[in-house]
């Protein structure tokens, strides 16, 4: 299964100059509580601008630039690379974590996405792409917590892939 896990303000956006706009702990500890014993997938900014591997994941970076991985680095060319990997295992949760190309490429064949979904407007140069509202299921909306280390309003979202 392939699902999208991102964070983006009410205009779509999830970064600024290969980083985040924003500082949100709870949504950081609702990515490695997700994440943590599973594979995530990030084009080369996005495992850039993290700098490591994560832990207690498989990391994989699509990139056509083979050098300088870390041994613990998965590299794949592209996109058909993931797909062909999915089709293998289709029981295990792939998460995509990034950048906008990349979700741009991999939203057609998603199957869920995580959205955290904050209520303000940031700058920024990076957006999540527009996805068809009817293709999509909302079957989760849990408000996060709004405190002094988390600013803003904000929510957490899964959508799943309508099946006809």
């Amino acid at each position: 299964m392939i699902s999208l896990l991102l964070a983006m303000d009410r205009n779509r956006v999830i970064g600024s100059e290969n980083d985040l706009p924003w500082h949100l702990p709870n949504d950081l500890k609702f990515f490695k509580e997700v994440t943590t014993g599973h594979i995530i997938i990030m084009g080369r900014k996005t495992y850039e601008s993290i700098g490591k591997p994560l832990p207690n994941r498989k990391n994989v970076v699509l990139t056509k630039r083979h050098t300088n991985y870390p041994e613990d680095i998965k590299v794949m060319d592209g996109l058909k690379a993931v797909l062909e990997w999915n089709e293998k295992h289709p029981s295990e949760e792939f998460f995509i974590i990034g950048g906008g190309s990349i979700f741009e490429q991999t939203l057609p064949y998603a199957d869920r996405m995580y959205i955290t979904l904050i209520d303000e407007a940031f700058a920024g140069d990076t957006y999540f792409p527009e996805f068809e509202q009817d293709e999509w299921k909302l079957t989760t909306k849990k408000k996060g917590e709004k405190n002094v280390k988390n600013p803003y309003d904000y929510y957490f979202l899964q959508y799943d892939r309508k099946v006809d």
